[in-house]
């Protein structure tokens, strides 16, 4: 269909469309670059305090070593207590062990070869190799048990025949690196886990907070371009739940060997519950976009239940971050989820399409996905959500009232009593006049 509005309409039209582009591409650029910058201060902490807990590690390790292991120059165990703790966040105590076990192979097998194919260069290569192997066979992946079999066999087999006595203080060198970063990392300065876990999260409730309402916002406005530009930004997010993920790892590490932190046991327990329901309800809100942007590219009628809904969501998943920190009862959030479910039921009775109610059931998984994520049981969040969407249909299409009525008697009843009556004047006949005429006593 041709254009008939005058030229210049036409060219302010282009201006004022090429405006608001530069003005939305400027608006996401300072988004971007703000939370880039809140993510390097949360990255910048978490550095300075890794920092401080290897430093302290080091000297302590280096000075138990000098005073308690005798002479020489033990500059494994500063190493052994800086890899405890720089390299096996989140899994300090058990990654402690695969490089003690793997200290203990390398001696093992460095000194055994050793004795049976002797010295040398082509030694050297032949203990590694079977050093690395062992290990890998034994861990199946790489990591501080490799590393330390590999390393100690390479100190086994080239240092061994200058200097002997070298297996027990390479042993005890990772025994006390070993236990001094841990003993660091529990008693010395042990890291808050809700504080760890609460700036690991709060990425994810800000990009779902304002992803919520930029989507009801362009489904209000019809703008496929805008949902579209919404599910992108919501599928970058993957390496914010690496950093939750990361985060829950070395709280619960925390929590299991810091005697000053295991009154936070049971925090932490609800914590990491609900952070496995947020990452689903972030995988929701993905699919609410993606179903989003299909209905509108395919011009089907959206009411206006559905973004006030999807406004309600966003709204319960601020009053839900509010909540669950200073740990009160969901009651605003469980609200707010039932007006979404609501909501979203008018919606569907007020007559949605194919991907329309594709966008109705997202939107009901994405409010019990919330629910359990304030701490709701499974059945009980699904009970609550479909009361509340029952409830809303209800209120645009009442049930059909049922009249009450006696059911008609079939074929066979009636029948039946037919017979019966005629039994009954036959008795009578046979009885004569007599018996009909008989008074009653």
């Amino acid at each position: 269909m041709p254009d008939d509005r005058p030229p210049a309409e036409r060219d302010r039209s282009r201006l004022d469309e090429a405006a608001e582009r530069g003005g939305q591409a400027v608006e996401r650029v300072r988004h971007r670059s703000g939370q880039a910058g809140r993510i390097r201060a949360r990255q910048w902490q978490v550095t300075l305090v890794i920092a401080v807990q290897s430093g302290l590690a080091a000297a302590l390790a280096a000075l138990i070593a000098k005073h308690f292991l005798g002479q020489g120059a033990h500059v494994f165990a500063p190493a052994a207590a800086v890899g405890t703790i720089a390299t096996a966040i989140g899994q300090r105590a058990r990654r402690t062990f695969e490089l003690l076990a793997g200290v203990g192979l390398g001696i093992v097998i460095g000194d055994g070869l050793r004795f049976i194919v002797g010295s040398g260069p082509w030694q050297t290569g032949v203990v590694v190799a079977l050093a690395i192997a062992s290990a890998l066979l034994v861990a199946g992946k790489g990591g501080p048990l490799v590393g330390q079999a590999g390393g100690t066999a390479v100190l086994i087999a080239t240092l061994a025949p200058m200097g002997r006595g070298l297996e027990v203080p390479r042993i005890f060198d990772a025994l006390v690196g070993g236990a001094v970063g841990l003993v660091v990392v529990a008693l010395l300065l042990p890291v808050n886990p809700m504080r760890v876990l609460d700036r690991a999260a709060t990425p994810i409730f800000t990009i779902l907070r304002e992803q919520l309402d930029e989507l009801g916002r362009a489904l209000r406005q019809r703008d496929s371009n805008r949902t579209r530009h919404v599910l992108d930004r919501l599928r970058g997010t993957d390496e914010d739940l690496g950093r939750l993920h990361d985060a829950l790892s070395g709280a619960e590490e925390v929590v299991t060997i810091a005697p000053v932190r295991w009154h936070r046991r049971q925090q932490f327990h609800r914590y990491a519950h609900s952070a496995d329901n947020l990452e689903r309800l972030l995988l929701d809100t993905r699919v609410l976009a993606r179903w989003s942007t299909t209905a509108l590219e395919y011009g089907e009628p959206i009411p206006s239940e559905l973004p006030d809904a999807i406004g309600r969501l966003g709204q319960a998943v601020t009053e839900m971050r509010k909540e669950c920190r200073v740990g009160n009862d969901p009651r605003c959030t469980r609200k707010l989820v039932e007006e979404c479910a609501e909501l979203a039921g008018r919606a569907a009775a007020s007559g949605v399409k194919s991907f329309g109610d594709a966008l109705v059931t997202g939107l009901r998984t994405a409010a019990s996905d919330l629910l359990r994520a304030a701490g709701c049981e499974p059945d009980d969040a699904n009970r609550i959500v479909r009361r509340a969407a029952g409830a809303g249909e209800s209120t645009i299409a009442p049930p059909p009232r049922r009249e009450l009525h006696r059911a008609r008697p079939t074929r066979a009843v009636r029948a039946r009593h037919r017979a019966h009556l005629a039994n009954r004047r036959r008795d009578n006949s046979r009885a004569g006049p007599s018996a009909r005429e008989r008074p009653a006593r």
